[in-house]
């Protein structure tokens, strides 16, 4: 599966945004999907993940409460809506694409382009 991700831009803290990433190819739906960040100087890290059927999610502690992670397989489509953005949200953000639920990158087997957020003060 390709995917693009799209929806970053320049918000202020406390504002929101919302990320999304289109998929190309027709397994779309049997992938669990999943959100990574990595900011300048540090190691990609797990944001959330979203099962097959949208019926199971996960986040990172530093985001819970703030960032929802939802899906439309008609669409082909994952989204992350960010609220309460803090500073430290300033990151490039990158879809995935996993067979199965998971939290580590390695087993994410398709990746997007990422797309840039900065959060300002």
């Amino acid at each position: 599966v390709q995917l693009q991700a799209s929806g970053g831009g320049l918000v202020q803290a406390g504002g929101s945004l919302r990320l999304s990433c289109a998929a190309s190819g027709r397994t779309f739906s049997s992938y669990a999907m999943g959100w990574f960040r990595q900011a300048p100087g540090k190691e990609r890290e797990f944001v959330a993940v979203i099962n097959w059927s949208g019926s199971s999610t996960r986040y990172a502690e530093s985001v819970k409460g703030r960032f929802t992670i939802s899906r439309d397989n008609a669409k082909k489509t994952v989204y992350l809506r960010m609220n309460s953005l803090k500073l430290e949200d300033t990151a490039v953000y990158y879809c995935a694409a996993a067979d199965r639920f998971a939290i580590v990158a390695p087993l994410f087997n398709s990746w997007g382009q990422g797309t840039l957020v900065t959060v300002s003060s």
